[in-house]
């Protein structure tokens, strides 16, 4: 199973971005899809995750200015990032809960990661 992740850029402070992920590979079922971040020279964080069934959880440092949806025909999970503000700036990675046949449990998987820089 892969993950990719796509979207990542420069912004500015009050503006917008939007990023993509994509499971691919031997997939039976995805459960719970997210998104974290790692900033430089902190931990990584979780920033909102999303159930199948569309059941959201959000970082308070984002809600109100992030909005995580999923589309689940195409096993691909988005960010959409309104009002950033330079904090946000982060390597940000998507992780999905993928379980590959019906007798297999669900592992993580995680993407490789995509900068956002936010200038001020």
């Amino acid at each position: 199973v892969q993950l990719q992740a796509s979207g990542g850029g420069l912004g500015q402070a009050g503006g917008s971005l939007r990023l993509s992920c994509a499971a691919s590979g031997t997939i039976f079922s995805i459960g719970v899809m997210g998104w974290y971040r790692q900033a430089p020279g902190k931990q990584r964080e979780l920033v909102a995750t999303i159930s199948r069934d569309g059941n959201t959880n959000y970082a308070d440092s984002v809600k109100g200015r992030f909005t995580i949806s999923r589309d689940n025909a195409k096993n691909t999970v988005y960010l959409e990032m309104n009002s950033l503000t330079p904090e946000d700036t982060a390597v940000y990675y998507c992780n999905a809960d993928v379980r590959q046949t019906f007798l297999r449990p669900f592992v993580t998987y995680w993407g490789q990661g995509t900068l956002v820089t936010v200038s001020s």
